[in-house]
């Protein structure tokens, strides 16, 4: 089985004793071919990901009157109904199960931006801050929060976070940052957006089950790294991966790459499309890395085996119960 890693046969072996050979395995059993289990356990553990048509509708609704609300205070009645879409996940596509919080931008109007440009001190602060208290009249009882770059709106199920955002003329946005005194950061979300579309489309539609995967093995495993940091490193790996344009009977294989690619890319920048803006990897999520590739080596060897408990038992290890274990 050859890799992004290695031109031999060989599983990859960026990590030393971790890596083994297929060609000194047994058989499987037999009369059977090997790997039975591998597509229907990911085409299930994909499924399993996705979010319930409730879930959607209750996302899209509360993100709906959100955005409504910002609408009746800041546009005329003619002028409302387009000054929100979602981003981040939602936008992508790449949401999961269970649901996250639903991130929207709000294109505010030039003049707000003029109002608060003469603004003395944290003028970001004080923008996010308006916004929440516009977003407090129409939701009295919800937690709010306005930090960062974000308005969160509290509900119950899950939050909305509202980038209050200003449109250039180059076509992208300008956004709050409250952080180190405040400063304005260039966004855009149309670039993100088409860069996902482009490479799934391209690499038959797995990266945006593949960003799910690593999105669950995050959550499961509490990995100390953000998930647009996960979606930039899935973009460059799937982009290499010599399976990408497999079906799932190749997920075994790909999920363990990935975390060789993941562990290897410690410490890296990763360059968010549309901007000349970049994110720094760092490394305190490399152990985690680790840790899933030696078991995702376990795991494939007893997918090909034949071992479909055994193999089930080391990527829940990894996902948690969102993957079968017999299948």
């Amino acid at each position: 089985m050859s890799s992004i890693f290695s031109g031999t046969a060989a599983t990859p072996s960026p990590l030393g004793g971790l890596a083994s050979l297929l060609a000194q395995q047994p058989a499987p059993q037999p009369g059977l071919p090997p790997w039975i289990a591998v597509t229907q356990r990911f085409t299930q553990f994909d499924s399993n990901l996705a979010l319930t048509p409730r879930q959607q509708q209750d996302g899209l609704t509360k993100a709906a009157g959100v955005v409504g609300a910002l609408d009746r205070h800041y546009y005329d009645a003619a002028d409302c109904g387009n000054n929100g879409f979602l981003v981040g996940s939602w936008g992508k596509g790449t949401m999961m199960r269970p649901p996250r919080d639903v991130d929207v931008f709000f294109v505010l109007p030039a003049k707000v931006y003029w109002r608060f440009h003469g603004h003395s001190g944290n003028r970001q602060s004080a923008l996010l801050q308006e916004v929440k208290r516009v977003l407090a009249s129409t939701y009295p009882n919800t937690t709010m929060r306005g930090d960062g770059q974000v308005v969160m709106v509290g509900f119950g199920s899950y939050s909305v976070e509202v980038v209050p955002a200003f449109r250039t003329d180059t076509g992208c946005f300008l956004i709050c940052d409250t952080n180190g005194g405040g400063a304005d950061k260039s966004a855009d979300p149309d670039a993100e957006k088409q860069q996902i579309g482009d490479v799934d489309g391209t690499c038959n539609d797995n990266l945006r089950p593949l960003i799910r995967m690593v999105k669950a093995w995050q959550q499961h495993c509490s990995v100390p790294i953000k998930s647009f940091q996960l979606e930039l490193v899935a973009v460059d790996f799937l982009r290499k991966s010599p399976w990408r344009r497999n079906t799932f009977f190749y997920f075994d294989w790909i999920m363990r790459d990935f975390f060789a690619y993941l562990y290897g890319r410690a410490n890296s920048l990763a360059f968010v499309p549309g901007t000349v803006d970049s994110v720094w990897l760092g490394d305190n999520w490399q152990s985690r890395a680790l840790s899933a590739y030696g078991r995702a080596v376990k795991a494939c060897d007893y997918e090909y085996l034949n071992k479909v408990d055994q193999a089930g038992e080391e990527w829940q290890k990894i996902f948690g119960s969102f993957i079968p274990r017999s299948v």
